[in-house]
């Protein structure tokens, strides 16, 4: 019993000796560990409100569709595309592309190249490849659309039958 007590009091003992001796380190450590989860905790919050301001803009646009005043929504559209959201830039693009807002084939591919820099899952890139594979068939630019579709139809995406079917018509 009197030795269960003795190793207690030497743990104890070298846990305070070993706080005393890293009281410093310790409390470094600790404001590194606070100061990681403020910046982390900022950071998320900056991401939210960025995210805040780009529905924003997009539900914007979306009311200067409907009020037939499309320079300004495609102004917007174009925006919420440099501003690379994972979500809303594509939905730009898609608005885009649906409504005809802009006739340049120059400035459309460019919104392609920019959408397709962005960081999105495979779906997604496989998608961006498919519409831009069916606006360059519509566009007259057959040869790089039936590349597209033919990477498609050689891989394992989702959207690997609906590149086949366009590729045999």
């Amino acid at each position: 019993m009197e030795e269960n007590i003795e190793k207690k009091q030497k743990l104890k003992s070298r846990l305070i000796d070993f706080f005393d001796k890293n009281k410093s380190k310790l409390y470094i450590l600790i404001s590194l560990i606070i100061l990681t989860f403020l910046i982390f905790s900022l950071y998320q919050i900056n991401i939210k409100k960025k995210n805040s301001v780009i529905a924003e803009k997009y539900i914007q646009a979306g009311i200067f569709l409907a009020n037939k005043k499309n320079a300004d929504a495609t102004i917007i559209f174009e925006e919420i595309i440099e501003s690379k959201n994972k979500f809303y830039s594509i939905l730009s693009l898609n608005t885009i592309l649906e409504k005809k807002l802009l006739t340049d084939k120059k400035k459309i591919l460019l919104l392609f190249k920019k959408i397709e820099k962005i960081k999105t899952t495979q779906e997604q890139r496989d998608l961006i490849k498919f519409k831009k594979a069916l606006f360059l068939i519509n566009n007259s630019e057959f040869e790089q659309g039936k590349k597209l579709l033919q990477d498609i139809a050689s891989s394992k995406s989702d959207l690997k039958f609906l590149a086949e079917e366009i590729l045999s018509n």
